[in-house]
């Protein structure tokens, strides 16, 4: 995202012209993320934690959402683990006066488990109305419950979002799929790593295709450690980073 501009040998304050760049970052909340150390693939101790949550800062960033996996036979993740280590973090910015907001949601995996989750309805929800909740998919297929997910998370008074949805090549081989899942109220967020062409081409082919056709509602930066930090800089100068910044996104209503 272009929030993450100058990280490391640039440093230029949200919403002001960098030195080598004309373009003006309007990004000001940054959600999804793997910054709860210790429960995912995401930082494995609170240092990390901190030292990305400093850059975020660092460019002016007023609030970071950070989204640990939630996954049935794998990442058990919840309320009960996740705050506290949740305000940990947040006791160590506030001892090292990093100034920024900081919380906490998840990215559930769409698997055979988060049915029963909606129903007990204790979901790690996040936004103004607390009841956006972030959604993943297999890379590999389409899970077979998926509409059912969504109709139970939308009765139950959901906004679903669906993470990257870039990266599943079932849909970016039929693309109408975006389609029909806006038509149902799903938003959509890239990962901007994906303009770079970071996970692959095609996947970067099927990020344009989103932007080019006003697909997107949100973009996150899906940080796990602090070398996608390093990568994702050059994100500011790519042109489809630029004209996704040119849509109506809700990061910062968040």
């Amino acid at each position: 995202m272009g929030l993450f501009s100058n990280i490391f040998n640039r440093k230029t304050e949200l919403g002001k012209k960098s030195s080598t760049s004309s373009f003006v970052n309007p990004i000001q909340v940054e959600f999804h993320s793997h910054l709860i150390y210790g429960v995912d693939d995401g930082c494995e101790v609170i240092d990390q934690s901190i030292a990305i949550l400093k850059k975020f800062a660092d460019l002016g960033m007023r609030k970071v959402i950070t989204t640990p996996h939630v996954m049935s036979d794998f990442y058990k993740n919840s309320q009960a683990n996740i705050y506290p280590l949740r305000d940990e973090i947040r006791k160590r910015l506030s001892e090292e006066n990093i100034q920024i907001e900081f919380d906490a949601a998840a990215e559930y995996m769409v698997d055979e488990g988060f049915e029963k989750k909606i129903e007990e309805g204790n979901l790690l929800t996040f936004g103004k109305d607390n009841k956006h909740v972030l959604i993943e998919l297999p890379f590999m297929t389409e899970p077979p419950n998926l509409n059912a997910v969504l109709f139970k998370l939308q009765i139950a008074g959901y906004t679903p979002i669906l993470a990257h949805p870039e990266r599943y090549m079932y849909y970016g081989n039929e693309r109408e799929k975006f389609h029909e899942l806006k038509d149902r109220g799903i938003l959509l967020q890239l990962n901007i790593l994906s303009c770079l062409g970071y996970y692959s081409k095609p996947v970067a082919d099927v990020a344009a295709y989103l932007v080019n056709n006003k697909l997107i509602d949100l973009v996150g930066s899906d940080v796990h450690h602090i070398r996608h930090m390093q990568i994702l800089p050059d994100a500011l100068e790519h042109k489809i980073y630029r004209k996704v910044c040119e849509l109506e996104l809700l990061n910062n209503y968040l």
